[in-house]
């Protein structure tokens, strides 16, 4: 079977760890050269020596994607090292707990800023070189509580469906174009932030038994299952997808 990715150059954002990680092992693995992003340098530099120990072609563009100058000088290295972006996946993100009541003024900048924004400048930096190609595929991060909600996330919540409009009016924005726009609503995932907020709980086992109570499925997402989900939307496979907000979540808003 040919890879999917051959000869393409993907960047993905908040690919140091979860998600992002097993994504950009998975396009590395079909064939692409992978710009791997994350706040984090060690944690790009990581996922990075990960793929090339597996024979994959990747290099690291650590630095803040919800900083517009940032946004830009990766973008601008990634085009500069493999002479073309031709998918981009937003996928950095991050989550908190709370209602309107008790969620702060700075954490509800601070998560629309890196849910949001972040998705907003990296757009805006890698569509002129589609645009001139006229060619792209753009991958956003969303969640189940994109198109529906839980209790206690507020903020999380109104991010997360920010981003399905922002990736529904991007479709519609570029179609013409050669463009396609998609997102993906992983419902809970066993990913290493998640991992991180159970431990911290006052009772992590019983946070982790309510967490799998609500899945229909009964157990949560892994990385791996959301991984192939966003190739799905960036392969050719999905050429008439776009504007699609694809659930992934164990049946959780069914």
């Amino acid at each position: 079977m040919k890879p999917r990715f051959k000869a393409r150059v993907v960047l993905v954002t908040g690919a140091g760890s979860g998600i992002g990680e097993k994504a950009a092992v998975g396009f590395a693995r079909e064939g692409a050269t992978v710009a791997v992003n994350d706040l984090r340098p060690a944690k790009a530099a990581a996922t990075v020596r990960k793929i090339e120990r597996a024979g994959g072609k990747a290099f690291a563009v650590p630095g803040d994607v919800s900083d517009a100058a940032t946004a830009a000088s990766i973008v601008a290295a990634v085009e500069k090292r493999g002479r073309k972006l031709d998918i981009l996946v937003n996928n950095a993100g991050t989550g908190i707990a709370g209602t309107v009541l008790n969620t702060s003024e700075n954490d509800w900048d601070r998560l629309m800023r890196v849910n949001v924004k972040s998705m907003f400048l990296m757009s805006r930096a890698a569509l002129p070189g589609m645009l001139r190609r006229r060619k792209g595929v753009i991958v956003n991060t969303a969640s189940m509580v994109g198109v529906a909600a839980v209790k206690d996330r507020a903020a999380y919540t109104a991010s997360k469906h920010a981003v399905v409009g922002l990736t529904r009016a991007m479709a519609l924005d570029h179609v013409a174009d050669g463009i396609r726009v998609n997102c993906i609503c992983p419902g809970t995932t066993m990913t290493p932030w998640v991992t991180e907020r159970v431990n911290e709980s006052r009772d992590p086992k019983a946070t982790m038994a309510s967490m799998t109570a609500r899945q229909p499925m009964g157990r949560l997402g892994t990385p791996q299952e959301i991984a192939d989900g966003i190739l799905y939307l960036a392969s050719d496979q999905a050429s008439f997808a776009t504007g699609t907000a694809l659930v992934v979540d164990g049946g959780f808003t069914a």
